[in-house]
């Protein structure tokens, strides 16, 4: 059983080798404007659609993974593909106030893209008051 292991293992360093002509994982850098969206004061109920512009720092294509608000009140919208170097793209954050209690708002949103640090965190900001 253990001469199996050590086969299917050999097997697959094999099968690996002679693909360095694909480029897979590199890293780029991005910039978000702006880190923080201030909506002000919105009254309950009201939705927030919160803009942030992605621009692609980097050498290689900026692929956004996946956005993602920090509760169920807060729905992104996002590119599906590659940003190249030197372009830009938008992320949309919707934010429900009607999920959301009265007073100060801090919705966090995370950005995951080929970028070190994979994650970048960006806020919505709001003061929800009553109807």
């Amino acid at each position: 059983m253990k001469y199996i292991g050590i086969i299917a293992l050999a097997l697959i360093m094999v099968s690996c080798e002679g693909n360095t002509d694909v480029e897979i994982g590199n890293k780029t850098t991005m910039e978000v404007t702006p880190a923080v969206f201030d909506a002000g004061d919105v009254i309950k109920g009201e939705e927030i659609t919160a803009k942030f512009t992605l621009k692609n720092t980097g050498d290689y294509p900026l692929v956004i993974g996946e956005v993602k608000g920090g509760c169920s009140c807060t729905v992104a919208e996002y590119p599906n593909e590659p940003i190249q170097p030197g372009e830009t793209g938008t992320v949309l954050a919707h934010v429900n106030t009607n999920e959301t209690g009265v007073g100060p708002l801090n919705k966090a949103v995370n950005i995951v893209a080929n970028t070190e640090p994979s994650v970048t965190t960006v806020v919505v900001r709001a003061s929800v008051m009553r109807k």
